[in-house]
């Protein structure tokens, strides 16, 4: 009985946490008020709120969430660094943002700080219902203030993947305590004895006592049980529950077991080792969602029957009105999707993180080979940049899709570079928050699960469009 409760006490139907400001906080609202898992996506919120001042914030909720921030101070130096009355002119850049590094810059920090609880207290606006955090293991450099603004909102969730998140439970029940948080970091090159960190103290950022925050639940986004077990037995601190995602699903994929083969497309072959053992999921005794291609009545339905606590949908909200993504991105989408020529590629070599990752494709974007050939390299975001150690032990930062002389230049191989794209830039672009160059805007890069083939059916006849709550009432079948 104590596992039956557990299921009912978290939503059934979970929003995924898609791309940079594709999960934004209109999406996770319009879930949450009915009664879902909203999410927002923690990917590069810096930038994502930077950019949105730089806008002039149209709406005013950028501003009306800064003016709900616990330390005025901070929420006005913020202001002060990025918003711009009015908007700025169309034929001007963004004005950039500083990058993760192992030494933030205190205004980092506190834009990092400011975005999350921003986008987590408009998510929360207005009703009821629970909302989610969504971080990326493999991006550990923002994660301690990401998770700290998102928490002084109320976060009720953290949700992570892309990688083995076991130091993230402690160091969550160490900021909700106002504790000194301390986290490794990955450093490619380090020697044994080597330890590099990343803190975050409360006190200091406060600049005194810090308040004693509310625990959010913590699920780890896994695809297999032996990660799952590893989680549930040797993780710094409690967790709460697992996402258990398939290769169907969108965005960073986790790689086949085994040697790398790729089939005629040049997309990764998946075998059975890679299917999930949900009876050693189910022994675990915490509860599960099933993620990738899920999105039906059916579907649903099956993965409670297999004793999965609910389902997690991504692509179906990734091209719904509330999402951040550009509306006629959407709307081609939805286009070609009911005309049957909606397909997504698995690339195994654009990210620069190393994992597979699905790209939907599109004319005009950088899912296009004379798209990406055209594209000046430039790596000023910086999320996705690996630390490396060099030789006087000092650690530097660099990205297999920066140009090329720069990442051979600090000691990177050729081969980690070959068909690498700037996921930073391009999600960016995705949300209608793209940089303007030289040459000309960036292209937009959209991710999507194999779902997208068939978002379609949640339109009406004769619309390209639809709305959140109707991917719900078709997932309850109302």
């Amino acid at each position: 009985m104590t596992g039956e409760f557990q299921y009912m006490s978290h939503p059934v139907i979970i929003q995924g946490g898609m791309g940079a400001a594709v999960s934004n906080w209109e999406l996770a609202r319009a879930v949450s008020r009915l009664g879902g898992l909203g999410v927002v996506s923690g990917t590069a919120l810096s930038s994502v709120l930077a950019r949105r001042l730089q806008l002039g914030d149209p709406s005013g909720e950028m501003r009306r969430a800064l003016a709900a921030f616990p330390l005025p101070a901070v929420a006005q130096r913020v202001l002060a660094a990025y918003f711009l009355p009015g908007g700025k002119p169309a034929d001007a850049p963004f004005a950039g943002t500083p990058m993760p590094s192992l030494q933030p810059a205190p205004a980092l920090t506190e834009l990092t700080v400011v975005a999350n609880f921003a986008e987590v207290f408009l998510a929360k606006s207005g009703h009821t219902g629970v909302v989610g955090l969504n971080l990326l293991e493999k991006i550990q450099l923002p994660t301690l203030p990401s998770l700290y603004g998102a928490m002084l909102a109320g976060v009720d969730y953290v949700l992570m993947g892309a990688g083995i998140p076991r130091a993230i439970p402690g160091l969550i029940d160490q900021l909700a305590a106002g504790e000194l948080a301390e986290q490794k970091v990955d450093v490619e090159g380090a020697l044994p004895g080597d330890e590099f960190t990343i803190r975050f103290d409360p006190s200091a950022f406060w600049g005194g006592p810090p308040p004693q925050l509310r625990r959010p639940y913590f699920f780890a986004i896994v695809a297999s049980a032996t990660l799952a077990l590893t989680l549930a037995r040797k993780s710094s601190g409690r967790v709460d529950g697992f996402i258990v995602e398939s290769d169907l699903a969108g965005g960073h994929n986790a790689p086949p077991r085994g040697p790398l083969q790729l089939d005629a497309r040049g997309e990764p072959v998946y075998g059975p080792r890679d299917t999930p053992d949900l009876a050693k999921i189910r022994e675990l005794g915490l509860p599960f969602w099933l993620a990738g291609s899920q999105a039906r009545p059916d579907k649903l339905a099956e993965s409670l029957a297999l004793g999965a606590a609910g389902i997690q949908v991504g692509t179906a909200f990734a091209f719904c009105d509330e999402s951040g993504i550009a509306a006629d991105l959407k709307r081609r989408i939805i286009q070609a999707s009911r005309a049957g020529t909606a397909r997504v590629f698995t690339d195994p070599a654009a990210s620069p993180t190393g994992f597979p990752f699905k790209i939907a494709e599109l004319s005009g974007t950088l899912s296009e080979a004379a798209t990406y050939a055209a594209r000046e390299k430039n790596c000023d975001l910086g999320y996705l940049r690996q630390a490396y150690r060099r030789s006087d032990g000092s650690v530097g930062y660099r990205c297999g899709g920066e140009p090329l002389d720069a990442y051979l230049r600090k000691g990177g191989n050729l081969a980690d570079t070959v068909g690498r794209k700037c996921l930073c830039n391009g999600l960016m672009a995705t949300v209608d928050l793209g940089q303007l160059r030289a040459t000309g805007s960036e292209p937009a890069l959209v991710t999507a699960g194999n779902e997208v083939a068939t978002v379609a059916r949640l339109a009406r006849d004769g619309e390209d469009y639809y709305r959140a709550e109707d991917v719900l009432h078709y997932l309850r079948g109302a």
